[in-house]
Order: structure tokens, then sequence, then C-alpha cells
């Protein structure tokens, strides 16, 4: 008796756990580093970073609502830093919220940190460094996409069945090789980018007629980025990670510093349509054409004619991380945004 009753119990505990919304919280714990590297944003245009695994962005964190997630930071650079969890609330845990001189010290050269928190609510969210963000955010790459899964998502995300991830962001070529400068008022950004890259470095997103894709759009930087998509509506559901009560239909969405908005588009019209930045100097790259934050979407079946810009293009399919988004739950790094070091002696000059 006694032994069927504990088969009996692991067989109620089993079922429960894969009960949505009933499963107890996945604890979570990985390792990241900052380093100092330097990526190519477009042709011949180089700039140094301060990268989260030595990638611009830092590799994609997906977990789900409730899990506690514990990650230990090392500081490889030549200036401090820290890790702020935006859109976190923190609720318990504010020592982890990442403001220097507020919860904590800032990470210094060759020291590490350990955040531990619960992820309290879903989303699309960010992490990104919280010291000289005008710097280290705005022109140095500090930031990567923080995805939640919601325990119940809603009929709508059901249907998804692409995800991509566009965090958008802009660079002073000005600075692009002094670390330490760069992001000021008075400072000119004349490269603008999505996931770290410009036109024609950036990548096409691939679908077949009938998927529903999921946009999440993320104003890495500190300009606004006017998203325009042709041939389609883009139905905005949530804003900064919340589920609007009513979503609305739009073919240009503005996304602000920090912001965060999805858009779930439904992908019914064969062809080739670009997505682009509506703010005009931004389809530049140092004011030469054509450049900045373009993608376009490529139907399954559609044949590239002569003229296509991306004819020949090799095709990265995880440029929006939408496999790593596909393989379920953790970090996933991504060598296509992976920098190439900064030699130590050259550093300290």
């Amino acid at each position: 008796m006694r032994v069927s009753m504990t088969k009996a119990v692991r067989a109620l505990v089993v079922c429960l756990a894969l009960l949505p919304g009933l499963g107890w919280a996945a604890q979570r714990e990985f390792n990241m580093t900052i380093d100092e590297v330097t990526i190519e944003v477009a042709p011949g245009f180089v700039n140094k970073v301060f990268a989260f695994n030595g990638q611009v962005p830092g590799p994609l964190i997906h977990v789900k609502q409730g899990d506690e997630v514990t990650v230990h930071v090392t500081n490889n650079t030549t200036l401090p830093h820290t890790m702020h969890w935006h859109g976190v609330n923190q609720i318990g845990s504010w020592h982890n919220d990442g403001v220097p001189g507020i919860t904590q010290d800032a990470i210094q050269p060759g020291e590490s940190f350990t955040y531990k928190f619960t992820v309290d609510r879903p989303g699309s969210l960010w992490y990104h460094c919280h010291v000289n963000v005008w710097e280290h955010v705005a022109t140095r790459g500090m930031w990567g996409p923080l995805i939640i899964d919601p325990k119940n998502p809603s009929d709508l995300e059901k249907k998804v069945t692409k995800d991509a991830i566009l965090m958008m962001n802009t660079w002073e070529s000005a600075y692009a090789n002094t670390y330490g400068k760069g992001g000021a008022p008075q400072d000119v950004s004349d490269y603008f980018s999505v996931n770290a890259k410009s036109f024609p470095y950036t990548q096409p997103i691939r679908v077949k007629k009938g998927d529903v894709l999921r946009l999440r759009f993320f104003g890495a930087g500190d300009e606004f980025h006017e998203m325009h998509m042709h041939g389609h509506d883009m139905l905005i559901t949530h804003k900064d990670g919340y589920p609007l009560a009513h979503p609305y239909y739009v073919d240009t969405i503005s996304v602000g510093p920090g912001e965060r908005y999805d858009a779930i588009v439904e992908m019914k019209n064969p062809g080739l349509f670009i997505m682009h930045d509506h703010v005009d100097k931004h389809m530049t790259n140092n004011g030469a054409m054509l450049g900045g934050p373009v993608t376009v979407f490529e139907y399954e079946g559609i044949k590239f004619d002569p003229f296509y810009a991306w004819k020949d293009k090799v095709y990265d399919p995880n440029f929006f991380y939408s496999e790593s988004l596909a393989q379920g739950y953790g970090l996933f790094n991504n060598p296509t945004f992976q920098g190439k070091p900064i030699e130590q002696a050259r550093r300290r000059r």
C-alpha cells in the first residue's frame, strides 16, 4: 500500500507540473561576460563596443513567467558596468536592479557580480548596462533581449508560427574608436541599425503564406525609429511587455528609447516587401543611401529578379533570433553577432 501510494503521489506531481499555470518555477542559472570587441556595423564602419558574451546584441535569454533566474556576470573590460533587467519589477529583490550607487556598486574591471531574481511578469523585456548609459547603451551596444513567456498565452499568441526580434540602435562614427566618449547631446548619430547591422549587412525574414509572424520591436538606443512595413498591416498587441486591452492595426509603429512593441502580422500577401525606418536620415549609412535598419520579407516560392539587391544574399535564419526562440528556454549565444576581441596591449594605450 505504501509503495502504491508513493507511486500515485509521484504521478500526481508530474501531472500537476505539466498543467499550464500550475507547474513549479524552474531555476535557471547562466554565466555571462562583458568584453571589449569591435563589430562591423556597415561596410567600412567598425565600432568598439562593450559586448555581453562578446556579441551585440547580447545573447537571448528566454525563460518563463515565474522562473527563478541567476546570472553570474564577469567584467572583462577596462571600465565599470552593471546589468539592469529592464521590465523586471524585482519584487523582493531590489538589490538586483543593476543601478550603480543605488542598488549595487558597479562591477569593476576583473570583478564579478551575481544577479538573482524571479521574472514576475511576461513579455518582450531586455537587459542593458546602467553605467554611463548615454555611451554604453546608446553607442557601445550594451543590450540584449530578455523574452519571458506567459504562463497563460492568449489565443492570438498561440497562433504565432514565427518570432523575430528587432533591436534598433544608432552609432556615432566620430567616437567609434574612443572608449569613454559619445552619446552626449551635442554628438551626432550617423549610422542606424537593427540588431547592430545596417543595410546591406542586415538580413531578410523568410516566410510562407499562412504564417503568423510576431515582430518584437525594441528601442535599444536614444532615438525614435518609425518602423514601416510594406504590403501588410501590423496588429499591435503588446506595449512594454504588457498585453493591450484593445489591439490596433498600423503600418508604421513609432518605437522610442526603451520602448518595446509586439506586432502580429498575418502573412497572406506573397511577394517581396521591405520594412524600413521612416525617419529618412535613418535610411543612410553616414549620409549614403541605402542603409539603416532595413529588412525584406521574402515569401517562399517568389522568384528573385536580377535587380533584387539581395538575390545572392547568404541567408542567416537566426539573425532575428527566430531559431533560438523556437528552441525552448535558456541562454542562446549567436555567432553572427560575435565581435573581434581587442588586444590587451592595444586596449591599454
